[in-house]
């Protein structure tokens, strides 16, 4: 109990002297200055990293430019086993085609209730 009371007693001291105050306050500082410098550090490597992605992400950008380029021209020589039209739809240059017949499209809106299907709300038909 004796030891408690003496290591009480030091600490209010020592929380009454400005020196260990001051001590205490340079330290906070010195660690938060190294904390800082070593985050400006880490900031600074992690901004040539984006910098070498951004310019490797903008090579591999034209590399697939050309390389579409060079397949839309093999294609319109005829010297591809894609067709052209075929190209163009898959890469959004023209509309897809449309399938032919007569065909219908239902849609039917129903309220699911656990897991089990409710009545039907609405049904609407669609003719492609």
């Amino acid at each position: 109990m004796e030891a408690a009371n003496r290591l009480i007693s030091a600490a209010l001291k020592a929380a009454d002297n400005n020196t260990v105050i001051n001590v205490f306050l340079i330290g906070a500082f010195v660690a938060l200055g190294a904390r800082s410098s070593y985050q400006q550090r880490q900031l600074d490597a992690l901004e040539a990293e984006k910098a070498s992605l951004v310019s490797s992400n903008k090579s591999m950008k034209k590399s697939m430019w050309d390389w579409k380029q060079q397949l839309f021209a093999e294609a319109s020589a005829g010297s591809s086993s894609i067709p052209l039209a075929r190209l163009q739809a898959i890469y959004g240059y023209s509309p897809a085609p449309q399938p032919t017949g007569n065909a219908r499209v239902f849609f039917m809106m129903s309220i699911v209730v656990g897991n089990r299907i409710a009545l039907p709300l609405q049904r609407e038909e669609f003719n492609l």
